[in-house]
């Protein structure tokens, strides 16, 4: 099966346009591109040191018990176990979290989902200490799970806080205004995992000074070094976590949970002591997507355009907070999509129950959505007798619109010529000209299905998110830009997780300053911070705080050029590493210019304030919003339920581009996760127990299954208070394309596909269709 990308925007280079060879807009290679190919760059699992330790943890058969006992006794006189930890170890906080601390280090009176970490041990082999780890004497009550999260309401609270952890009652419009066509559904999306390709691994050094440092693959450190220090009652300055290779992230990549008794069995045994998770553990202790379930109902006039929209959405949060409330609040504030709806009263929860955590994954609560309110949207072009397309153009928001939260839609909103992008793109062929035996069936060339069981499917999913944190998050990056001898570097602790910032704080300096070498350094935290990477925040906070940083060490260099020539700095230019002015007398190199000197600047870079959504769920919580359109083609054997997706054709809002294979490149995995979700990742529980945590139980899609993904249309309108213009680029195609994947599958079989991932029972057509 192919993968091909076809990008109408930019326009090649032609004979009259070059694209530039570096700076903003190359298609800049990642430095580490090379050591990553060969194998040779290094992740936290390679990492190594003198008198290393192993260390393994003991997590929970049950999702809910009592814990009577915990004995270690025989773990700790083990021949080579050097300590054995449990939550009387913990000489600080014993519970952490981002925003609220309800998650213990280790469980100590109660478990409350499978997997959690009851005790840890080091020893001078790694299957020694899993052998200790399992010698560790528990002894359980075993309680019944609180597996359904509309139960939790009513359930014995979890948590000494309760199992609700937010709600938000949104209200916009008349309660009473209705329209004269109605449609209703129900929607469940399963429990997505990050699934990154490389576990959780870290290594933890303990320091003179009683302190500890830790080599990790964070995603967030200096958040993680607040948490660990408070567990471990140090002051933050006696830890450092440094960063070590990320093997991808599509959310928060290293949970403190790995990190944290790593730490402690450092400090007790004086050694390095290292940690490389299976792929069971990944699964059991990392947080996955929220699994959601959804209630709607849409209210329209004749002609199609939206009059009111009413929700509720229930997100189980699992065992305990993490980002549930900020991932309620896009939920809610996303719950009518990209539509102009008068009226909305949409009510939400977020709740525990003793299943697995729940946390950020990318397009949090707006992807969840986006498959309910794009089912709805189907629904009702069906009822009305109108072309899917043609439904959504009549609603489309644009900039000046007003979303349900009352924030007026300030951002650049080009929806409606994404969605005509995708609309007016030429489908792929049929395959009824094509041999029998050359069929691509659903299934696979294997497969049991007929070709004349094969229905296709056209169906439209638009997407949006929001840029940066929300509800009034302190946004704030901070860089240096330092020059010497024609080398830059950039010292920034923003960490590079995928999404390309080294890249682009390599361009963002050669644009500013013409020096081709840059170096971007190693992130620690002893550099100051910079948030972590989510919402394109790198993009816009960091990359701005590199850009004017990088325009600082540009007047630096200029001023005594333009004081010696009687001109202003903005009368000069740099260009390949050439200092020129405007009338050509000056001409020099960025190296002369600099004569041996050292030029440093640091910059920050916050963008304009949030505000929390209110006791009715109003407030301008967004700094901005990003789209995506897509159009998925499917083939479905209407007997079997198997589903392939041919085509998906993809119209992006980015506001500006800065690496076009690098963007190219992110919007590719973004719909090739979304189909992910559409049609095989999901994490099953029997119970709150984990059926199958492997990558055999748990189908993640392959190159095999990634259809031609052409992208039609990036359209390039910038954000005025953005930094560069640009916009994120891989959340909105995975909010955006298990929508359209489940449209498609709608069309194929005539079935409501409710469901995500859909089920095979869910694709066998019905009768007649």
């Amino acid at each position: 099966m192919s993968n091909d990308v076809a990008t109408e925007a930019p326009a090649p280079a032609g004979p009259e346009q070059e694209a530039p060879a570096h700076g903003l807009g190359a298609s800049l290679a990642p430095a580490d591109a090379r050591a990553k190919t060969e194998g040779t760059f290094p992740y936290a699992s390679d990492l190594w040191a003198e008198g290393l330790l192993w260390a393994a943890v003991l997590r929970s058969p049950h999702p809910h018990a009592r814990i009577v006992s915990i004995d270690t006794a025989a773990a700790a006189g083990m021949p080579g176990v050097r300590a054995v930890v449990t939550h009387e170890d913990v000489p600080g906080d014993p519970s952490y979290g981002r925003r609220i601390a309800d998650r213990p280090v280790f469980a100590a009176e109660l478990v409350r989902h499978h997997g959690e970490a009851i005790a840890a041990g080091a020893a001078d082999h790694p299957d020694t200490a899993r052998l200790a780890a399992g010698a560790i004497a528990v002894e359980y009550d075993v309680l019944e799970p609180v597996t359904d999260p509309e139960k939790a309401f009513a359930a014995e609270p979890l948590h000494p806080e309760g199992n609700l952890i937010r709600h938000i009652p949104l209200s916009y419009g008349d309660p009473a205004a209705t329209g004269e066509v109605v449609v209703e559904g129900l929607y469940r999306i399963g429990r997505q995992d990050p699934a990154p390709i490389g576990a959780e691994a870290a290594l933890a050094v303990p320091r003179p000074d009683g302190g500890v440092e830790i080599y990790t693959a964070s995603t967030d450190p200096h958040t993680d070094r607040d948490l660990a220090a408070a567990c471990f009652g140090l002051d933050p300055e006696r830890v450092k976590i440094v960063v070590t290779g990320v093997p991808g992230a599509t959310g928060d990549r290293e949970d403190p949970g790995f990190q944290i008794p790593l730490g402690l069995l450092a400090m007790r045994t004086g050694c390095p002591v290292k940690l490389a998770a299976t792929r069971e553990e990944s699964f059991l202790g990392h947080a996955h997507r929220h699994p959601t379930l959804l209630r709607y109902r849409h209210h329209a006039d004749t002609e199609g355009r939206l009059v009111k929209v009413e929700a509720q959405i229930l997100l189980d949060a699992g065992a305990y907070a993490d980002d549930s409330a900020e991932s309620l609040a896009a939920a809610v504030s996303f719950a009518c999509g990209p539509y102009v709806v008068p009226h909305a009263f949409i009510e939400g929860w977020a709740v525990r129950t003793n299943n697995p955590p729940s946390g950020h994954v990318r397009g949090e609560g707006a992807m969840q959505v986006c498959a309910a309110y794009e089912g709805q949207m189907d629904k009702l072009a069906a009822k009305l007798g109108l072309d899917p397309a043609e439904l959504r153009l009549r609603n489309v928001l644009a900039t000046g619109d007003i979303l349900p939260t009352s924030q007026t839609v300030t951002c650049p909103a080009p929806v409606a010529e994404l969605l005509q992008a995708v609309r007016e793109h030429p489908l792929p062929p049929l395959p009824k000209d094509t041999p029998e035996e050359a069929w691509l069936l659903p299934g696979g060339p294997e497969g049991a299905g007929e070709p004349g069981a094969v229905r296709r499917g056209v169906g439209y999913g638009i997407g949006m998110v929001h840029m940066l944190g929300a509800e009034g998050a302190d946004e704030v990056s901070t860089a240096t830009v330092k020059v010497h001898d024609g080398v830059a570097t950039v010292i920034c602790a923003a960490v590079e997780t995928g999404q390309g910032f080294t890249t682009l704080a390599r361009q963002i300096v050669q644009e500013t300053l013409g020096i081709e070498e840059v170096h971007v350094a190693p992130v620690d935290t002893d550099q100051p911070p910079a948030g972590p990477a989510a919402h394109g925040r790198h993009t816009w906070v960091s990359g701005g705080a590199v850009e004017r940083a990088a325009k600082m060490v540009r007047t630096q260099l200029l001023q005594p050029l333009a004081h010696k020539f009687g001109m202003s700095t903005e009368l000069l230019q740099i260009t390949d590493g050439k200092i020129t002015s405007y009338d050509g007398v000056l001409s020099t190199t960025v190296t002369e210019a600099m004569d041996g000197k050292e030029l440093w600047a640091t910059a920050q870079c916050r963008p304009h304030p949030t505000e929390p959504l209110d006791e009715s769920g109003q407030g301008d919580a967004f700094v901005g919003l990003a789209f995506c359109a897509i159009r998925a083609v499917v083939d479905v054997d209407i007997e079997l339920g198997s589903v392939r997706v041919v085509e998906m054709a993809v119209a992006q809002d980015v506001g500006r581009i800065l690496n076009p294979a690098q963007l190219a490149t992110r919007i590719e995995a973004g719909v090739t996760q979304g189909i992910g979700t559409a049609l095989t990742e999901n994490l099953r529980t029997t119970r709150g127990l984990i059926r199958r945590p492997d990558l055999t139980g748990y189908a993640l899609p392959t190159a095999l299954d990634a259809p031609d993904i052409r992208i039609v249309k990036l359209i390039e309108e910038r954000d005025v208070v953005a930094p560069f213009g640009a916009k994120p680029a891989s959340a909105a195609p995975v909010v955006a394309s298990p929508a359209a994947v489940a449209s498609a599958v709608r069309a194929a079989t005539g079935r409501p596909v409710s469901r995500l991932p859909i089920r095979p029972q869910a694709a066998v057509a019905v009768p007649n269709s």
